[in-house]
């Protein structure tokens, strides 16, 4: 019997087009798995795509190598088919013109005529014909990328490789690993089971980088032996640590380091500090000079800094005529940021989600808060 690595190694052999996916909400440790596995695919010479919905906090990635060759859209998936039955006459000659929102072929025939029952159309099949998903809990976590073509998704084989306790195997092939702290640690270990000698230093670097992204630089709790014997085995082989810090941790500006400062001063928390929030004004952005893409890494100083959070909000003003203020909110993998918040009309996903509340920021946060601690405080935290 195959191992699971054999099997998707089997499938990956077999396929012609592979497309690599993973969430809308991007993090460090999905886009590096996917380009890991762009890079190694592209080294066994095969037809391999990455694709991912655009997210405004893409450009933080930038430095991984492969990192232009994502799409945020699936384009050509499918072809359409006219097709012209030639039993009764052959064809002179074709062409096609087009008039405002329709394409006229005109099809002239050798001798004879076409009727109208020589005439059929369809839809060819799909353009890739193995899909795998990286660090991906569900399908509609994919947004966009799965929404607009969900038959896709149906009708063609997932391997579905993923850490996360949440995952809910969707895959043909489910290759999860709880006691991983990352999927590239997954993917490293997959690797290592074909050949080892195909991770180059790019390939190396962006497993590195999901590592430490996944682990706040290896300050989380989870951290384990094996892992960080993995990080040491992909330094070897010349992952480049010290460019992975620098481009993550090491270039803020001092806006930034300022918005920070604003968001500490007032910190508030309950639940024996499993709750955690902070409220920042329209005017704490315009005296910093910083902006909202910039808060995502204020709540992952807050992850490091506050191990026994469970869920962190950031309530921020919105400079409106409609006193509107927008919500950021993170939760750990076994709590759903989209369900503490579901009668805001949440986007994003289960690990961090967006809202818009249609009240001045004192009266929202109030009512966000009072509704979070309901929700977390019927749950076994």
């Amino acid at each position: 019997m195959l191992t699971q690595e054999q099997q998707i190694f089997e499938q990956i052999k077999k396929a012609s087009h592979i497309l690599i996916t993973f969430k809308k909400t991007w993090n460090g440790d999905a886009v590096a798995s996917a380009l890991a596995l762009f890079l190694f695919l592209k080294k066994l010479n095969k037809n391999v795509d990455v694709a991912a919905e655009k997210f405004n906090l893409d450009r933080l990635y930038a430095f991984l190598p492969g990192f232009a060759e994502i799409k945020h859209s699936l384009d050509n998936l499918r072809k359409f088919i006219i097709s012209l039955d030639l039993t009764n006459t052959k064809v002179s000659q074709i062409k096609y013109k087009q008039e405002e929102n329709k394409l006229n072929f005109i099809i002239t025939p050798q001798g004879g005529s076409f009727s109208q029952a020589d005439i059929s159309s369809g839809a060819s099949g799909f353009k890739y014909d193995l899909i795998i998903v990286v660090g991906t809990s569900d399908l509609e976590s994919l947004g966009k990328i799965y929404d607009l073509d969900s038959e896709f998704f149906y009708q063609t084989p997932i391997i579905n490789l993923d850490h996360n306790a949440a995952n809910e195997a969707f895959g043909q092939i489910n290759f999860t690993e709880l006691t991983a702290v990352s999927t590239t640690e997954i993917i490293f270990s997959l690797f290592e089971s074909y050949s080892r000698d195909l991770i180059d230093e790019d390939i190396a670097t962006c497993l590195l980088t999901g590592m430490i992204t996944a682990t706040k630089s290896f300050k989380t709790n989870n951290v384990t032996p094996r892992s960080l014997l993995t990080a040491s085995q992909l330094m070897t082989l010349g992952g480049r640590r010290e460019e992975i810090v620098n481009q993550l941790y090491r270039s803020k500006s001092l806006n930034v380091l300022k918005l920070w400062g604003r968001v500490l001063a007032r910190l508030s928390s309950s639940l024996d500090n499993k709750l955690v929030w902070s409220t920042l004004s329209a005017s704490d952005f315009l005296k910093t000079n910083a902006a909202e893409k910039d808060l995502t890494d204020v709540i992952d100083e807050l992850i490091v800094s506050i191990p026994q959070a469970k869920v962190i909000a950031i309530i921020y003003e919105n400079e409106t005529p409609e006193k509107t203020t927008s919500l950021l909110l993170y939760a750990i993998n076994n709590i759903d940021a989209l369900g503490l918040i579901k009668e805001f009309a949440p986007s994003g996903g289960k690990g961090l989600a967006q809202a818009i509340i249609k009240a001045p920021i004192a009266e929202a946060e109030k009512t966000v808060i009072t509704a979070i601690e309901d929700k977390l405080s019927k749950l076994p935290l």
